[in-house]
């Protein structure tokens, strides 16, 4: 674990730090909503999120690959690649309960068990990225833009991926105006005391979830609406509503255009295998590329 070391003005990867930021008013504490995710965690939550991995990657598991799980979040990544038969997976997070998390799942389902190693660090941290050597399938599902310097974290990244492997990422869509309201409402969550962010996320989100809500009643489905609870964990196994908490909390926040990202890992030496955008919406689009072994 990397308690101590810098990345460069308002880039740290130490712990304190990180409450440091959290006290500002300049990051959200994703953890904490993770961990209260794991009360809900279930064994048809983890098969779907194996299913998510094994439907992008176009594999059966993951036996004889490396997993790096780059902003491990819940933790429920790293144990669905543990149990696709990963020969080894390392996790890591900025946030100390996000760390927490993964070690929690490694003790409830791995005890003891080598392949699956659970540190604190950053991807902005070049000293400790440099120590982790690379890996067959890097993952880091929204996690890129909200370290406060995401095409560096982009840039950072490429360096975990060994030749013809795999890099799994998504990148919230850029909106234009939309985005900058987003970052603002973001940035003002997280800047209030913590008794007050609750009834502004409902502020916020309520209106959004009853106008869904309507929409279905009016079109004649609105056990549509009730599925998009009900049914969310359908979404790579995750939860709506701690999903939802974590888009309102989410801070920093940095947006891309689909071709920008794009762009970026082509001049890298990637191909792009996949691609999955939100058709203009607030969510994130996903990419599978994949590094080229022999690049010109």
């Amino acid at each position: 674990m990397n308690e101590t070391s810098t990345v460069g003005p308002g880039h740290s990867t130490s712990a304190q730090d990180f409450g440091r930021e959290v006290e500002a008013g300049e990051r959200f504490e994703f953890g904490e909503n993770w961990q209260r995710f794991l009360s809900v965690l279930d064994e048809r939550r983890i098969e779907e999120a194996e299913r998510s991995l094994t439907a992008t990657l176009g594999v059966a598991n993951l036996e004889g690959r490396e997993f790096l799980d780059a902003g491990s979040g819940s933790g429920l990544f790293s144990l669905a690649a543990m149990r696709l038969g990963a020969d080894r997976v390392h996790s890591f997070d900025f946030d100390p309960s996000s760390v927490a998390c993964a070690q929690e799942l490694r003790r409830r389902f791995f005890p003891d068990d080598g392949r699956w190693t659970v540190e604190q660090g950053s991807v902005l941290d070049d000293r400790y990225l440099d120590s982790l050597g690379t890996f067959s399938v890097v993952y880091s599902w929204g996690v890129l833009h909200h370290t406060g310097d995401m095409w560096r974290a982009m840039e950072n990244v490429d360096r975990l991926v060994e030749a013809d492997g795999f890099l799994y990422i998504s990148i919230y869509n850029d909106q234009g105006r939309r985005s900058r309201v987003w970052r603002g409402l973001k940035r003002r969550y997280n800047a209030l005391p913590r008794f007050l962010r609750g009834p502004f996320a409902v502020a916020v989100m309520g209106p959004r979830e009853l106008a869904g809500a309507l929409k279905a009643l009016l079109l004649g489905r609105p056990l549509d609406y009730v599925r998009g609870w009900t049914e969310y964990h359908r979404s790579r196994g995750m939860s709506r509503w701690h999903d939802l908490v974590d888009w309102i909390g989410g801070y920093p926040f940095e947006v891309a255009k689909p071709e920008q990202v794009f762009d970026f890992y082509r001049d890298h030496g990637y191909a792009l295998m996949r691609l999955t955008t939100r058709g203009g919406g607030i969510a994130c689009n996903e990419y599978l590329f994949r590094k080229d072994a022999n690049p010109a």
